[in-house]
Formats: C-alpha cells, sequence, structure tokens
C-alpha cells in the first residue's frame, strides 16, 4: 500500500487502517470511536496495536486534542486514498448506462453469425451506446470455452448442438433451410421434384475446409438418394456469390437469404433439420451490468 512500508505488514488487518483514517482525521480518541460505533477503550487498545506495528507514536498529546507525528502526517493521505479505492471496489455496480459507455466488446462469430445477429445489432448498438467498440473475431469452436475464461473474447454465437460446455447459454432463434439460387433460375421456377433437386448442381458450405457431405446429404441418403454437390467452400458470403452468377443452387439456412437481392428462395423438395443458433459467455462477466446489457440488446435486435 503506497506510503505504508513496514517489516510486520502481514500483522496490520483493515480494521486498524480505518481505525487509524479515523484517529487522524478526528485527532481525538473519543470522537474517533463514536465515528467508528465503538468504545474508547476498544480505539486505544487499536492506537496501541498501530503503534506497535508501525514502530511510530503516530499520534502525541497537545494542547488541542492529539498532534499527528511527522510519519502520520506521511500516511494521511495515501491512506485516505487507499481506502477510498478499496471502498469503490467492493461496492454494489450501479446501473449499466449505455449512453456513457466505452466498453470493448469482443465477440466470436461465423460469418453467418455476423450477418444475421451482428448486423441486426448495429444499429441500435450505435445509436443506444455511441462510446463502445465491438471487435468480431473469427470462431474457433475448439478454442471458444478457453478464450471466453481467459477473457479474450465477451461472447459467441454458436449452434445449441456441439456447443463447447461449461459456458452460459442463451437460445436465440431456430433457423431452418431453403434451397436457392439466382432470380431467373430455369430449375427454380417452382418447387423441385426430389429427382429434380439431385440433378441440380449445388455447392455447400464446409466450416472445417472441402468437405462435400452435410445435413442435406444425410436426409437423401436415408430416402435413398443423392445429390450433385460440386463445389465445396469455406465462407456464406462467397455462395451468394457463386449463385447470384451461376446456375449452382445451395441449400442455406433461410435468414441469410431473407433480404438477399437477386436470389431465388424455394422451399426443398424433402426436408432438412434446421438448428438452434446460441449466444455463450463465461462465468466471470455473467453479472456484470454492462454485460448483461449487451446480451439483452442482442436479444431484442434479432
Amino acid at each position: 500500500m503506497p506510503g505504508i512500508v513496514m517489516n510486520n505488514f502481514g500483522r496490520l488487518d483493515l480494521n486498524l487502517l480505518i481505525t487509524l483514517d479515523a484517529l487522524l482525521a478526528e485527532r481525538n480518541v473519543t470522537r474517533a470511536a463514536e465515528r467508528l460505533h465503538l468504545s474508547q477503550p476498544s480505539v486505544s487498545v487499536q492506537l496501541a496495536k498501530l503503534r506497535e506495528t508501525l514502530g511510530d507514536p503516530l499520534l502525541l498529546p497537545g494542547p488541542r486534542g492529539m498532534r499527528p507525528t511527522a510519519r502520520a502526517e506521511a500516511l494521511r493521505e495515501p491512506l485516505r486514498e487507499a481506502l477510498e479505492a478499496l471502498q469503490r471496489a467492493v461496492s454494489p455496480q450501479g446501473p449499466f448506462d449505455p449512453a456513457l459507455a466505452t466498453d470493448t466488446w469482443r465477440i466470436a462469430a461465423f460469418d453467418y453469425a455476423e450477418s444475421t445477429i451482428v448486423l441486426p445489432l448495429l444499429r441500435g448498438l450505435r445509436a443506444m451506446a455511441p462510446g463502445t467498440r465491438l471487435a468480431v473475431v473469427q470462431a474457433v469452436p475448439s478454442l471458444l470455452a478457453r478464450q471466453a475464461e481467459q477473457g479474450q473474447i465477451d461472447l459467441a454465437f454458436h449452434t445449441t448442438e456441439g456447443a463447447p460446455q461449461g459456458l452460459h447459454r442463451r437460445p436465440l432463434f431456430t433457423e431452418r433451410y431453403v434451397l436457392v439460387g439466382r432470380a431467373g433460375h430455369p430449375g427454380l421456377k417452382r418447387k423441385p421434384t426430389p429427382a429434380q433437386f439431385c440433378r441440380l448442381e449445388h455447392v455447400i458450405v464446409s466450416p472445417n475446409g472441402g468437405g462435400f457431405h452435410g445435413p442435406t446429404d444425410e436426409a437423401l441418403a436415408a430416402r435413398g438418394l443423392s445429390r450433385r454437390v460440386v463445389l465445396s467452400v469455406p465462407h456464406f458470403l462467397f455462395v451468394l456469390s457463386v449463385l447470384a452468377s451461376t446456375d449452382l443452387v445451395a441449400m442455406l439456412p433461410s435468414r441469410l437469404v431473407r433480404d438477399a437481392a437477386g436470389l431465388k428462395v424455394v422451399e426443398a423438395p424433402i426436408e432438412i433439420p434446421g438448428y438452434e443458433m446460441s449466444m455463450l459467455w463465461h462465468e466471470r462477466v455473467h453479472r456484470d451490468p454492462a454485460h448483461c446489457w449487451l446480451r439483452d440488446t442482442i436479444v431484442a435486435s434479432v
């Protein structure tokens, strides 16, 4: 603690420091006892312990109460500042005011979540909390739990199924798949039959890279069918560009294409299981007022 250097620091508890602060302010044992709601003998005993521990008389009798020694005068301001800082540290946090906030939040997300969660959030976030900053980092599922624990990220978005264990979780919405191709695609004038669907050339998003098999292929296989997957890419954004400029089609999450220009969306001829999207965070920020506000704002925006 600034200004307090002693060999017996371990013997000095917080109550003694509070008593010393009161004595230095009042310069009178009786008034200090009243301020601390203690008896005068108790304060006298604590003053004796302080003198022994600090190796200094601290307060001496004077004509108008007690007179602080040079050591006590040197301790006065550092001790007051230290006690005030400690009080602020342990006091309950006040309500979060987004208009005055200057937080920087780090969110881990795939490009799908960037488009369907982060993008709808931005307008309200900038209006309500203009002094804050938002960093979106690439989500790596195997690292999310450790990154959240170590404070490298504040939030993550992931499908509920397969989400890392040990994190708080809040479902945001349930997603379903639709068939998407370019506007005017000859094979999407109406909902295709299963056979027509399988003859189309498909592009697939493979987050791990290079995969040509997904939930759609599993559903087809259960019916003894298979489709033609001719392109595998790691990001949804590129898929949208591919669909708009070629005759390839894709099974995509419906939220991703609900406002996409230049694309035709139709129902698939077979039912493909959807998924639930969740928001994840660590216990260390679970009760933080700013973090609670951010989570509630995200829920209201999706």
